[in-house]
């Protein structure tokens, strides 16, 4: 059967999982594998403005560049770049003579549409297959999707699609758009449906359209190994063997395997994608899933917490993903609640003439507990251990919601926490926001939040222990596994650069010194 076509998206909708640097020999090997399986269309990457030229990275600025990754034998697979709309001149695209890619697939938000389709007309009119797609076509009432159809038909691209840009869709809503679009899409236009797995959905759903009994020819979009951006798409080894099975396509598996082997396998490793509980809440309130990304890399907040800052969003920012909004809304969230700062003058005279002993819960809080344990004896030192229970310090200082609620109700009374942490019986709530840094990445950081909030006490000297820095090797970034949190390489470089730089700005206020290794050099 003819009527399914698979177009694989892995080195377009992958990139954003690896920043597109997937290097260019392993572009080569996907490439090849993809063309031995036997996969109808292969999306090589973005077209774009916005970037410099890397042979490295799947986006191109020209059609020469991406005609370099696509092999002079394409046995019988088509080949296409997608373009953002207004991130490419589409006069600068060449009239098609089948040196590069065959198509280009045109996404668009709807406050676009107009332009958008002009740019797919004026592609199309140079020769190239054109695939219109409409990002978050839920996003569309039945009027708005009717009147955007009608437009396409008025220049018949080669394909138009039904986007779960944000992994949202259940089965009724998958096939109400697409008897919407069979029935009011002109004859001979494809229909495709490109899906992401925010709810594991993305597999059934594809299922539910070859299983549709029609006369219209149809295109699924797919990744090898799921790869894509938050929960991933749908799998192209998993969907093209259901095809194998149930309409007797002859798809190759042994080529993808061996891309997920080869290639794939260690990306997944050092920059996870699949299905998660914050990718799960970004589907049910939806949202771009960027804004699910952003809430888990903070590591401090709780499902839960995730769950009402989602609930607070504005409809008009959910769409597109806004990053200095998701960080205002998120710092006015956890700043919301209040101090309790009764025993703040009784834990000032406390502290007069002494030394801080902070304790981060680094490897190096276990390893070099005996230096820990000689400071914590010294009768000049206030030991104080930041969002865990280290035994046998006078005070816990925590920001973080996660770790507040895994510590033994018994302490909380020592505890000095933060007023996003809703905790009745806290020695001390003090104010979120005036703990604050100016460093973006790192401006809610325990260890530099405790730091500040220990400034103002004029203490002689502020101690760190446990204050190693991130290693790429998470087994190595806590003392306790059960706090080991899956973090992107290049996040934690960031972060180890930030928070240097923040504890620099500190020393030149108080004294400060390590008792344990540390990754952050004072000089």
């Amino acid at each position: 059967m003819e009527k399914i076509k698979v177009l694989d998206c892995t080195l377009r909708d992958g990139g954003y999982c690896n920043q597109w640097k997937f290097g260019y020999a392993n572009v080569g090997k996907i490439i090849t594998g993809l063309i031995d399986a036997g996969i109808d269309i292969i999306e090589c990457g973005f077209l774009t403005d916005r970037v410099e030229y890397d042979s490295n990275i799947t986006k191109y600025t020209s059609l020469q560049e991406a005609a370099c990754v696509i092999p002079g034998e394409k046995a019988g697979s088509m080949f296409v770049c997608m373009v953002n709309y207004g991130e490419y001149d589409p006069g600068n695209i060449p009239e098609y003579d089948g040196s590069s890619v065959d198509g280009f697939r045109i996404a668009f938000h709807k406050k676009d549409m107009d332009a958008a389709l002009r740019m797919c007309e004026e592609i199309k009119k140079k020769g190239y297959k054109v695939f219109v797609q409409a990002m978050v076509s839920l996003n569309y009432n039945d009027t708005e999707f009717l009147e955007l159809l009608y437009r396409v038909n008025s220049f018949e691209p080669y394909a138009f699609y039904i986007v779960d840009s944000f992994g949202v869709m259940k089965k009724k809503d998958l096939i109400r758009l697409f008897y919407l679009v069979e029935h009011n899409l002109k004859a001979g236009i494809m229909i495709g449906y490109h899906a992401h797995n925010n709810m594991q959905l993305a597999y059934s759903n594809a299922q539910t359209l070859v299983d549709i009994h029609t006369d219209r020819e149809m295109i699924i979009d797919s990744s090898v190994f799921g790869m894509g951006r938050g929960a991933g798409n749908l799998n192209t080894e998993l969907f093209v063997e259901y095809l194998n099975n149930n309409l007797d396509k002859s798809y190759q598996m042994q080529p993808l395997l061996a891309i997920i082997d080869q290639v794939l396998g260690k990306m997944h490793e050092q920059n996870y994608w699949g299905y998660s509980l914050p990718n799960y809440l970004s589907a049910k309130h939806n949202t771009h899933p960027d804004y699910a990304g952003y809430l888990d890399e903070k590591k401090t907040l709780t499902v839960e917490n995730m769950d009402e800052i989602f609930a607070l969003m504005d409809n008009g920012k959910r769409s597109r993903f806004d990053k200095e909004y998701i960080e205002t809304l998120y710092t006015k969230y956890l700043a919301s609640g209040k101090a309790q700062e009764d025993h703040k003058e009784e834990l000032a005279e406390k502290l007069k003439g002494k030394k801080i002993l902070l304790i981060a819960p680094g490897k190096s809080s276990a390893d070099e507990s005996n230096k820990i344990h000689e400071q914590m004896k010294k009768p000049d030192v206030i030991s104080v251990s930041i969002n865990f229970d280290y035994s046998g310090t006078d005070y816990i200082f925590l920001s973080n919601l996660r770790r507040y609620k895994e510590l033994d109700k018994n302490i909380y009374e020592k505890c000095i926490v933060t007023s996003n942490i809703t905790c009745d019986k806290a020695y001390l709530k003090v104010r979120y926001r005036d703990l604050l840094n100016d460093v973006e990445t790192v401006k809610d950081n325990a260890g530099l939040m405790s730091i500040k909030f220990f400034m103002q006490f004029n203490v002689k000297e502020i101690i760190l222990a446990g204050f190693d820095g991130y290693s790429h090797d998470l087994k190595e970034n806590y003392a306790d596994s059960y706090m080991e949190l899956v973090v992107k390489s290049v996040t934690l470089d960031i972060m180890n650069a930030s928070i240097t730089e923040v504890i620099r700005k500190y020393a030149a206020q108080v004294k400060i010194s390590f008792c344990t290794n540390s990754k952050y050099v004072l000089i």
